[in-house]
C-alpha cells in the first residue's frame, strides 16, 4: 500500500509539474490588451457591439453607458430586448434617444427550437452593419478603450475571433473563493496559449467578450448553429476554431469588468444551469471531471494531512506547483493572495455543482431557462 500511494502521489506531482510549465509558459505568451498600441483611426473597420438583454435592468443601467462611450470612430451598439417584463425597455428608450449609435430591437415571441438568448444574438446581427461583431453580455463593462485594442491585437495577429477572460467584481469569502478556483481550472482546461495554434485542437470562448470577423461568424453559421446550446459563448468558438478561422484569447487585466453571479447561492444557481451542459450532457464525461477534481485538486490535501514519509513529502511537492499556479492565476483576476489556501473547499464546492446540475437535468428531463423549458433530448441534439 505504501509504495502503491508514493507512486499514485509521484505520477501525481510529475503531472503537476508539466503542467505548471505549460502554465507559466504558456500563460507568458498570452496578448494583454493593456499593452496592444492602437491602431490610427483610419485603420479602424466598422463594429457592431451586439448585446442580448432579458430583464437586466440592473446591470444595464451600469453597462450601456460603458459600451456607448467608446472612444472607437467606427461602431454601433444594437440591443436586442428579449420579452422583458422589469424596466429593461424603459432604460433601453432613454439611452436610445440620446445615442444615435445605439439601436433597440424588441423580440416577443421565442420560436420553436431556440434558446432565447442564441435567438436574441442572432436577431441582432440581422440588423448589425458592421465588418466586426462583438458578443458580450447584458451586464459587461467595458474600459474605454476595450474596442480599440481588441481589434488592434486581432488585426496585428491575424485572427478572425478573439475572445478574453473578464474580471469579476467579487465581494466576500464565498465569492472569492468559488470564482478564484473556477477562473483557475477553467485556465488549466483552456490553455488559452493553444487556442491561436491551428494545429491544437483547443478552443475558447467567453460571453462577456467575443470579437468576431463578420464573414468568419456567417460562414460559421451564425448562432443558428447554435439554436438550442446552453453554453452558446464556448462553443462560437468551437465553430470558429473548427471551422479553419484563426481565433485567439488574450487577458482584458481589467478592460472586462461583470458583477457576476452574487454570492455563494448565486454562483451555485448560475453554474448550475452551464455545467452539465459543458460536459455536453454526458454522464461520463461528468464522472472523469469529477475523478479528475478529486485527484488533482483534492487528494494531495488529504494526502498531506494523512499520509507519513515519502507520500506526504510527494504530496507536498504537488501542492507547492499548485501553490504557486494558484498566486499566478489568482492575479489575472484580482483575487487576493490569500485565496490560494481556499484551493480544497472550492474544488469541493464546484464538484457539488457539476453534481446538482446533472441532477437537476437528467431528473427533470431537461432544463427550465428563463421560463421556458428545454427538453434533454432536444438539448442534446442541439449541442455543437
Amino acid at each position: 500500500m505504501h509504495s502503491f500511494s508514493t507512486g499514485l502521489l509521484g505520477i501525481l506531482a510529475f503531472l503537476w509539474i508539466i503542467a505548471g510549465v505549460r502554465m507559466l509558459r504558456g500563460m507568458a505568451i498570452v496578448p494583454r490588451l493593456t499593452a496592444i498600441v492602437p491602431l490610427r483611426d483610419t485603420e479602424y473597420p466598422t463594429v457592431s457591439i451586439l448585446v442580448a438583454a432579458r430583464d437586466e435592468a440592473a446591470g444595464l443601467a451600469r453597462s450601456l453607458p460603458t459600451w456607448l462611450a467608446q472612444d472607437y470612430p467606427h461602431y454601433e451598439v444594437i440591443v436586442v430586448d428579449d420579452r422583458s417584463s422589469d424596466t429593461t425597455p424603459r432604460i433601453l428608450e432613454e439611452f436610445a434617444r440620446l445615442h444615435k449609435n445605439l439601436r433597440v430591437i424588441r423580440v416577443t415571441d421565442l420560436p420553436l427550437g431556440w434558446l432565447g438568448k442564441s435567438h436574441a444574438l442572432a436577431t441582432a446581427h440581422a440588423h448589425a452593419t458592421g465588418d466586426w461583431l462583438i458578443f458580450t453580455d447584458a451586464d459587461v463593462r467595458f474600459a474605454p478603450d476595450l474596442v480599440r485594442c481588441a481589434l488592434a491585437s486581432a488585426q496585428r495577429k491575424g485572427w478572425d475571433h478573439l475572445t478574453t477572460f473578464f474580471t469579476p467584481d467579487m465581494a466576500g469569502f464565498w465569492e472569492k473563493t468559488v470564482l478564484s478556483f473556477w477562473f483557475f481550472s477553467l485556465i488549466l482546461w483552456l490553455e488559452p496559449w493553444s487556442v491561436s495554434d491551428p494545429k491544437s485542437r483547443r478552443y475558447a470562448g467567453v460571453g462577456a467578450f467575443q470579437l468576431l470577423r463578420r464573414s468568419a461568424y456567417e460562414a460559421v453559421g451564425t448562432h443558428r448553429r447554435l439554436a438550442l446550446e446552453v453554453v452558446e459563448d464556448l462553443k462560437l468558438g468551437k465553430l470558429v476554431k473548427v471551422g479553419g478561422f484563426r481565433s485567439g484569447m488574450a487577458l482584458s487585466d481589467g478592460m472586462v469588468r461583470v458583477r457576476w453571479h452574487e454570492g455563494l447561492h448565486g454562483i451555485i444557481q448560475g453554474l448550475t444551469k452551464n455545467s452539465f451542459a459543458a460536459c455536453n450532457y454526458r454522464i461520463s464525461t461528468l464522472a472523469i471531471n469529477l475523478l479528475l477534481l478529486f485527484t488533482f485538486h483534492i487528494l494531495p490535501y488529504l494526502a498531506l494531512i494523512f499520509a507519513r514519509g515519502i507520500p506526504q513529502v510527494v504530496a507536498g511537492v504537488s501542492l507547492l506547483v499548485l501553490l504557486i499556479l494558484r498566486l499566478r492565476a489568482d492575479r489575472y483576476h484580482e483575487t487576493p493572495r490569500g485565496y490560494a489556501l481556499t484551493h480544497p473547499p472550492g474544488a469541493i464546492i464546484f464538484s457539488y455543482i457539476l453534481l446538482r446540475s446533472a441532477f437537476v437535468v437528467l431528473s427533470g428531463g431537461g432544463l427550465t431557462w428563463r421560463d421556458t423549458f428545454y427538453a434533454l433530448d432536444d438539448l442534446r441534439k442541439g449541442s455543437v
